[in-house]
């Protein structure tokens, strides 16, 4: 069962529509899609096409997202859909990111219903693709649960790449975050995963002040893997706050990239680094 949805966050212009979802901003002409490839124009309307449509669905350790200060030792339900509004060439997920995966419509009742039924579960975790471009269900599933049982969880797996307005209409509802900072270079944001680095900052600085927030950088052979942009990573990590964990992963060849898996004698000498100003660094995918 599909079902296109109105979108939010767009406002029409003289035969075109602008989303202002994420900071693409993309202009869309009658017919044709977002950047995203999930958001559409047609008659005059942008709609979501992905609502409710989800592509994995399991109950994972929390320590997975990767949260490891945030209820650790608990599990939670983690679902996801398709599409991303980064095109990144290292991408771990492109099969679900970069692509339209098959799917199936599951109702917001029905899922919330189900994350309720679930035992040993804190809550639910929008994560595996791009939650943000999931904004419509992910928002309605959230706050649906939180006046069902205000009790449970609702964690948000991003690239933190969305715009300040619909970021704070669904913090209220969000407990914790992981935000994937994926370089501290806007030349990289720009050539690998075809976006910009500022507004990644400012999502973290709004999160961080309103819920618990954990960040995670993928550490790129030949990409990002420079100690200098691990210490300007740290800095301002720290100037927000100290004790915020960073977890410093290791790549993978995937996708379009076959760089070798990241050395871990660098990553080693990272988190050296990172620990100078920041209290809570980790290592994964080692």
């Amino acid at each position: 069962m599909f079902m296109k949805v109105e979108a939010m966050f767009y406002k029409r212009l003289e035969n075109k529509i602008h989303c202002f979802l994420c900071p693409h901003n993309c202009v869309i002409e009658s017919g044709h899609k977002g950047k995203c490839n999930v958001r559409v124009h047609e008659n005059e309307k942008l709609y979501t096409l992905n609502y409710g449509e989800v592509t994995s669905i399991s109950l994972d350790p929390i320590e997975k997202k990767p949260l490891h200060y945030f209820k650790p030792g608990s599990n939670i339900f983690s679902i996801g859909s398709y599409g991303c509004n980064f095109i990144c060439d290292f991408c771990q997920n492109y099969n679900i990111s970069q692509s339209v995966a098959q799917s199936e419509y599951v109702s917001k009742e029905a899922m919330v219903e189900s994350i309720l039924k679930v035992k040993n579960n804190v809550g639910v975790a929008f994560t595996y693709n791009e939650p943000s471009i999931w904004y419509e269900y992910v928002y309605d599933c959230s706050k649906l649960l939180k006046d069902m049982n205000p009790d449970k969880d609702v964690v948000i797996v991003t690239n933190g790449y969305i715009n300040e307005k619909p970021l704070k209409k669904l913090l209220p509802y969000v407990d914790a975050m992981n935000i994937d900072l994926k370089s501290f270079n806007t030349g990289y944001y720009k050539e690998l995963c075809g976006g910009s680095l500022k507004p990644v900052l400012k999502t973290i600085e709004l999160a961080a002040s309103t819920c618990h927030v954990e960040i995670t950088t993928l550490l790129v052979s030949e990409g990002n893997d420079r100690l200098e942009e691990i210490e300007d990573i740290g800095k301002f990590l720290s100037e927000i706050d100290r004790d915020i964990p960073l977890h410093l992963s290791r790549y993978f060849p995937r996708y379009k990239r076959d760089n070798p898996p990241t050395d871990i004698a660098f990553m080693r000498k990272a988190k050296d680094v990172a620990e100078k100003y920041l209290t809570k660094v980790s290592l994964g995918n080692i």
